[in-house]
């Protein structure tokens, strides 16, 4: 799988713990930045993560920054995008099945390594079931690009 990973200053660490783990599960790792932990302004480093996604460069996007909030609120401003912020393998898993979150956002100074990679994985390995659920995505979609007047 194509996986887009981004993190700011705060989430730099973390990043680097996720890519060795996505490395050695053998996925193409697309990373944007930032690839160090001088302070940076987190939108920046979520669009050009969402800038391949919705380009087709990548098949599902990872980002963290230091609670995930600033990343999950950049992420999901664009269409097509379904961004999901995980503190637990469960709220990971329910957001694909039920949601077909296409982007995990993980708060890299609210959890620990091992819990992250534990979180990837259930992000990576559950499949959307459909059903139900797509008639919801669909909803979202239709919604969202309405004007509000």
């Amino acid at each position: 799988m194509r996986i887009v990973i981004a993190s700011d200053h705060a989430g730099y660490f973390l990043k680097e713990k996720i890519k060795d783990f996505l490395k050695s599960e053998g996925h193409e790792i697309l990373d944007v930045g930032t690839n160090a932990t001088v302070s940076v302004d987190y939108p920046e480093y979520g669009f050009k993560a969402i800038e391949k996604l919705l380009y087709g460069e990548a098949d599902r996007g990872i980002l963290i920054c230091g609670t995930g909030i600033g990343m999950s609120i950049i992420a999901n401003r664009f269409p097509k995008i379904r961004a999901a912020l995980c503190h637990e393998p469960f709220s990971a898993t329910m957001a694909r099945k039920h949601n077909d979150a296409n982007v995990l956002v993980l708060g890299g100074k609210l959890i620990g390594d091992g819990l992250a990679v534990e979180i990837v994985k259930a992000f990576l390995n559950t499949e959307f079931e459909g059903g139900r659920h797509a008639k919801r995505i669909t909803l979202i979609d239709e919604l969202s690009s309405k004007e509000i007047k």
